[in-house]
């Protein structure tokens, strides 16, 4: 089977409570080839820091644990609390074992702590299936992926792309977190 490129996306809410214009889309995306929801977590983060997680699919909390998180394992939170982390951990030094090659915790990146506490947070696995041409093309010239990121509206504007208003609003769009009321 050929896998596409993988993204772990982060996107905060003020509230938990997620709705179904974001599935909607995702699900427009699977259907048209574009990407495919390897995996989605939903986390809480309660005003004390505490954090609870959800499974988000129509899989049952049951038969989530059963077939393991992909974002818990990579991310080291279990969806089946401190028991899953530990399946988590136990899974990636056996592939480390294996020979795969796992990134050191200088490396790891903390996406718990950048979720605001009294929060919430979808973390969704995301397959780029449109990429996988693409990849395959590079790779088969002979090149290979040196680095990748999203590039910020506000740095946009310095190579013209964007005026410096749409800039702004843009970044305003994308991080802003709505006032509850």
């Amino acid at each position: 089977m050929t896998i596409g490129p993988i993204q772990l996306v982060v996107l905060g809410f003020p509230e938990p409570d997620f709705h179904g214009a974001i599935i909607t889309e995702l699900e427009r995306l699977r259907e048209s080839g574009t990407v495919n929801v390897v995996d989605a977590l939903a986390v809480h983060k309660d005003s004390d820091g505490g954090i609870e997680v959800a499974h988000l699919s129509n899989l049952s909390d049951e038969e989530a644990i059963e077939l393991g998180s992909k974002v818990g394992a990579l991310i080291g939170l279990g969806i089946d609390g401190e028991e899953g982390m530990a399946a988590g951990a136990l899974e990636g030094a056996e592939e480390a074992a294996d020979g795969v090659e796992v990134f050191s915790d200088e490396e790891a990146w903390d996406v718990l702590s950048e979720i605001p506490d009294g929060s919430a947070a979808a973390l969704v696995l995301l397959e780029h299936r449109w990429a996988i041409p693409l990849r395959d093309a590079i790779a088969e010239a002979g090149g290979f992926r040196i680095s990748d990121g999203f590039v910020s509206p506000l740095d946009l504007v310095a190579i013209g792309l964007v005026t410096a208003e749409e800039a702004n609003q843009l970044h305003t769009f994308e991080t802003a977190t709505p006032s509850r009321t």
